[in-house]
């Protein structure tokens, strides 16, 4: 379709009633040059394609508030543009992000990180006093007395639950690599 046909096309369909079916017909006038826009800037069809639906939801709340009716194409084309810049400059700053990430010293690995893991596994399986008793005890490093006061029971019973679950814990850690 010529630009002087779409442009009248636009300028009837900006007026009153009939939004829904001009927002149709204007994707049918516009979206193939669009896109053809797109994939020239992008190099991508698939991206190409995003980039236009994305241009289109962004005009569809302006199609009544434009200056120029007429000029439909042209705020199309230009937010197609600014869309295609804004892609590839948030791809610049993920690629340095990513590039600082990769130059940055990695982490010392721990060379228990895998028996860490397995632990975790088998921690979770524990019943939930058995597992919190132990927590407290080991990883919080609170004595018999305190966790009894966090677990609301007494301090023998704490002793238990650590027994009962540091069981447990070795049986199911026993076939597993040191």
């Amino acid at each position: 379709m010529r630009e002087k046909e779409r442009g009248t096309m636009m300028g009837e369909m900006a007026g009153e009633g009939g939004e829904r079916g001009s927002l149709s017909e204007l994707y049918v006038a516009y979206a193939a040059d669009g896109i053809r826009l797109a994939f020239l800037l992008t190099g991508d069809r698939a991206l190409a394609e995003d980039l236009v639906q994305d241009a289109f939801v962004r005009l569809v709340g302006r199609l009544r508030h434009l200056r120029e009716p007429d000029a439909f194409w042209t705020y199309l084309r230009r937010t197609i543009v600014n869309l295609a810049t804004s892609h590839f400059r948030h791809g610049r700053v993920e690629r340095a992000y990513l590039e600082r990430l990769a130059a940055a010293p990695s982490a010392v690995m721990n060379a228990n990180d895998d028996l860490d893991e397995s632990m975790h596994r088998v921690l979770l399986e524990l019943p939930q006093r058995q597992r919190a008793a132990i927590v407290l005890r080991f990883y919080e490093d609170l004595s018999d007395v305190q966790t009894a006061a966090v677990l609301g029971c007494s301090p023998g019973t704490v002793r238990s639950l650590v027994s009962r679950g540091m069981k447990t814990l070795r049986e199911a850690m026993e076939g597993m690599p040191r």
